[in-house]
């Protein structure tokens, strides 16, 4: 029987084998186009072949790569069915700089047993790998659209600064920069492939102190850079070490606050790295005063100024009557107004009252003094010299009553060394000896020393600082100081029988310091100013700093700007400022931020040497820059006087004269004021103006002292005197002396109080001391008298009623006046009566003349009288209740004025003064007819102003 099979039949059996592709495929693509060229090629194998349907390739399928992408922008297609030639490529266009490798796999898979792809078998899945590559897209671009670089003067550099250029694309062959080039031509620069820009030749900055010219980029495909970039090369001088922008002179003008120093000064270490610079600035104010500019006042003023507690007792005030124990010191002129007296370590000693004395018991003090060791002239003593002198040397020497014992101590410097040897109980306790160690005590500068003493605990502040004992020790037994108040100033003394030697002050010359001064003190040697002791409480230490602050100095002027890694650090008395810092720019910025302040409206002129040291610190030690120290100079230009102008007082104060002798007296200067002003020049040029002109600004002032004159004769104490309001002198801590020369208010305070003190001054005369006149004279000063106030001159003129001349003796002292006024001019200051020919004798002629005047004169002044009287009587009661201020004497009653002498000088060709500075002539006529009547009448002569005064 014969076997037959149906076609279907014998195609499944026929697809028996699977396709069969590479396992894996490396594949380029460029970015303008989409076919991937694969290595190796993409075939597909059948074993099925030739069968029709199984033995061909249908298709291939891409699959996900290893990174889930890949296969949505890539397919394969079919090229040839029966040889299983395939194509892969991109769906989209690439781009490398987004994307450079692709990866993803592939599977191809055969036609199956039929055309409808029954039973179709899958090869494995091969790996692709694609690669983009770059197309030259993209230009090069720089970095920076203008290089600068500054270089020395005179030198070849391999590289003054470096261009650099980028480009986008992602290939090594179009994104790298082959070369750069200069397009500017003739410049002497030359810049290699890596852009590196040197000079061809040295350069001249007196030539040309700027270069600028412009480079250009290509990558290796020869793009070209888009923009070209500027260049600019600044020429420096030849560089030296050193700073730059020092001026040498610095002005100041008083009121300006603070200036900059070295407003453009900065450091130039031409490449030298340094890695730790520091600058120290000095000003050296040791010439100025007590060693800077302080306030121009006296010390107690500016006690008062800085809230001292009041009590101090002033051990070497200024010499007068009634402290003469300093009048045998001598003493040295001072620009701050303080007295400053010499000792010279032999035979100077002060010699405090045992009145003085007795007010500084108790265990609780202040002692306080301005000490500059050494001579008036000396110079500052060097390393050398320091301790030269190792004997000691007293300052103070005290021994008090402390209720029924007596404590005893003394102030001394030895060497550099400041001692203080304190006895509680002379009479029990074991005495203490403090001591410190300080480079002040003998450097030959004014410093400033309070030592606050609150037994056992001592404190001592030098120059506003303080400073802690370096040792405390008990002395043990030593001979006991006699129990007496005493005290001394400059040295110590010996027991009792040896005291007798020191006369007025001073040890005899040819004695020996050694039998009067105990075996372990001596004389000082320097000066002193300033020394006062208050008891009870210790001074605060504010107030200890006020009276040492310094109204000048360095300064730094923003603390919150200085960079990082910079500190700063000013000595107490701002004379010194040390910058530290390890980066050169921070630091130039702190140099210039470095200021010089002065609070004092009128500060002091004249020069303050300057100096800039500096130290630097560089990796190469042995190399390291040296900088030489800069020294300059700070001028304080002459400061605007202050106008003080005293107003509002007439020349002439006319009251009756019983207002005079009222208990209270009459005031001199009601209506006071007191204005201080500043005049300063202007620009009137930027203002359109022609010339100059001169500006006024009123300021608030302090003064500090006010001076109430007679002019003439002084004061009669018996019959005159001139008063103050106590309460307001005392309730402001003001000073008065008021004696019969003048009157002197003293203390530092503002304008409002001196005119509310001055207004009260009155001046009172006794019972039954006539004058017709008494002239004053007022002025003020400021800063110690160094600005004064112009002199304001009164004139009081005393208004006396005619009842009180109705006496015979005024009427035998007319007669005598008038029959001989060569006698009596003196007795009327500032009226003189004329003297023709200088006869005492009045002519015959001038008699009849006179008698016929008088005879008619009699009859008018007689019915006067009465009416005088009456209105005398009433004024008494209206006066009474009038104010102090406001009293005046009504004269209008009296309006017969008649000078019988006129017409008579006028003939004789004799000029008769009729008014100086505001004095009248006056004239008293008798009537011989009735000498019994006890009338008299003054009669004025007529102003220059032609209107008659009346009285």
């Amino acid at each position: 029987m014969k076997n037959t099979l149906r076609p279907s039949s014998l195609c499944r059996l026929a697809n028996k084998h699977k396709p069969w592709i590479e396992t894996e495929y490396q594949g380029i693509v460029m970015e303008n186009d989409n076919t991937v060229l694969l290595n190796p090629p993409l075939f597909a194998l059948d074993k099925d072949a030739p069968l029709h349907y199984a033995g061909e390739i249908c298709g291939f399928r891409v699959h996900n790569g290893p990174s889930g992408s890949g296969s949505v922008q890539f397919e394969a297609v079919v090229l040839d069915r029966s040889t299983g030639e395939g194509l892969v490529r991109s769906k989209e266009p690439l781009d490398c700089e987004s994307q450079r490798e692709h990866s993803f796999t592939i599977q191809a898979y055969d036609c199956g047993e039929g055309p409808d792809g029954v039973n179709s078998k899958k090869s494995h899945k091969a790996t692709v790998h694609v690669r983009v590559n770059d197309v030259n897209e993209f230009s090069p671009v720089f970095v920076e659209r203008r290089y600068e670089a500054s270089v020395s003067e005179g030198r070849l550099f391999d590289r003054i600064v470096r261009v650099e250029a980028l480009d986008a694309d992602c290939s090594p062959q179009y994104s790298q920069i082959c070369f750069y080039d200069i397009i500017t031509p003739n410049v002497p620069f030359a810049i290699d492939n890596d852009g590196n820009i040197k000079n061809t030749e040295p350069l001249d900055s007196k030539r040309q102190r700027v270069h600028t010219f412009w480079v250009t980029a290509f990558d290796c495909g020869k793009n070209r850079a888009q923009a070209d970039a500027q260049v600019v090369v600044t020429v420096k001088p030849s560089c030296k070490p050193g700073w730059i922008g020092w001026t040498k002179r610095v002005e100041y003008t008083p009121g300006s606050g603070s200036i900059p120093l070295f407003p453009s000064l900065h450091l130039e270490t031409c490449e030298e790295t340094v890695w730790n610079i520091q600058a120290t600035v000095e000003l050296q104010t040791g010439h100025i005063g007590k060693g800077c500019d302080r306030d121009s006042y006296s010390d107690r003023s500016v006690r008062r100024l800085c809230g001292a507690v009041r009590g101090e007792v002033d051990l070497l005030p200024p010499p007068s009557p009634a402290a003469n124990w300093t009048s045998a010191l001598p003493t040295l002129p001072s620009s701050d107004s303080s007295l400053i007296f010499s000792f010279n370590g032999s035979n100077h000693v002060a010699v405090v009252p045992d009145s003085v004395v007795s007010a500084l018991s108790g265990d609780h003090f202040t002692l306080q003094l301005w000490m500059r060791r050494g001579g008036a002239n000396i110079q500052p003593a060097t390393t050398q010299t320091r301790g030269s002198r190792k004997e000691e040397e007293t300052i103070v020497c005290s021994t008090v009553r402390n209720d029924d014992s007596f404590s005893h101590y003394s102030l001394s410097v030895h060497g550099c060394r400041l001692s203080l040897f304190y006895w509680p109980d002379v009479s029990a306790a074991r005495p203490v000896k403090f001591l410190w160690k300080l480079e002040q005590v003998c450097d030959s500068e004014w410093h400033h020393l309070s030592l606050s003493v609150q037994f056992p605990s001592v404190t001592l502040y030098v120059d506003g600082v303080t400073f802690d004992p370096a040792l405390i020790h008990d002395n043990g037994a030593i001979p006991n100081p006699a129990p007496r108040q005493r005290m001394f100033i400059g040295a110590c003394w010996e027991p009792e029988e040896k005291q007798k030697e020191i006369l007025n002050n001073t040890i005899p010359e040819g004695k020996d310091s050694g039998d009067l001064l105990v075996s372990h003190c001596c004389h000082y040697h320097g000066l002193l100013s300033g020394v006062t002791v208050r008891p009870g409480s210790v001074e605060p230490h504010s107030v200890v700093e006020c009276l040492y602050a310094c109204r000048e100095g360095l300064d730094f002027g923003d603390l919150e700007t200085l960079g990082s890694g910079m500190k700063v650090h000013v000595n107490p008395s701002q004379s010194v400022l040390v910058l530290e810092g390890d980066d050169i720019e921070s630091f130039n910025r702190a140099v210039q931020q470095v200021t010089y302040r002065n609070s004092l409206r009128f500060a002091t002129p004249g020069v303050r040497p300057l100096k800039l040291t500096t130290s630097l610190r560089c990796f190469n030690e042995e190399s390291c820059l040296s900088l030489k120290q800069l020294e300059g100079y700070l001028v304080v230009l002459q400061p605007d006087a202050p106008q003080i102008s005293l107003s509002g007082v007439g020349p002439h104060l006319a009251r009756p004269a019983p207002e005079f002798e009222g208990p209270r007296g009459v005031p001199l200067f009601p209506e006071l004021r007191i204005v201080c002003s500043l005049s300063h020049a202007v620009n009137t040029a930027a203002q359109g103006m022609e010339g100059g002109a001169l500006m006024s600004d009123a300021v608030a002032h302090t003064l500090d002292g006010c001076e109430v004159q007679p002019l003439g004769e002084e004061l009669n104490p018996e019959r005159e005197e001139l008063l103050v309001d106590m309460d307001v002198v005392r309730e402001r801590g003001l000073e008065i002396i008021n004696t019969t020369a003048y009157i002197a208010i003293t203390g530092a305070e503002s304008i409002s109080v001196y005119e509310d003190v001055l207004r009260s001054v009155r001046y009172r005369l006794a019972k039954g001391s006539a004058r017709f006149e008494r002239r004053f004279r007022l002025s003020c000063s400021e800063m110690n008298g160094r600005y004064t106030s112009n002199e304001l001159t009164l004139e009081v003129n005393f208004l006396h009623s005619l009842d009180s001349l109705y006496h015979p003796s005024h009427l035998l002292a007319s007669q005598q006046q008038f029959l001989h006024p060569s006698h009596h001019a003196g007795e009327l200051s500032g009226h003189t009566l004329p003297n023709p020919h200088r006869n005492s004798v009045v002519p015959g002629a001038a008699t009849v003349i006179i008698m016929v005047c008088v005879g008619f004169l009699v009859v008018m002044v007689i019915l006067g009288v009465f009416r005088i009287r009456s209105i005398h009587r009433r004024g008494e009661g209206a006066r009474g209740g009038a104010k102090e201020g406001s009293s005046q004497w009504d004269d209008s009653a009296l309006t017969i004025i008649v000078n019988p002498m006129e017409s008579y000088e006028s003939r004789m060709g004799i000029s008769a003064d009729t008014e100086g500075e505001g004095e009248e002539d006056e004239e008293v006529a008798e009537s011989p007819d009735d000498a019994s009547d006890d009338q008299r009448i003054i009669i004025k002569k007529e102003g220059r102003d032609g209107n008659a005064r009346r009285y």
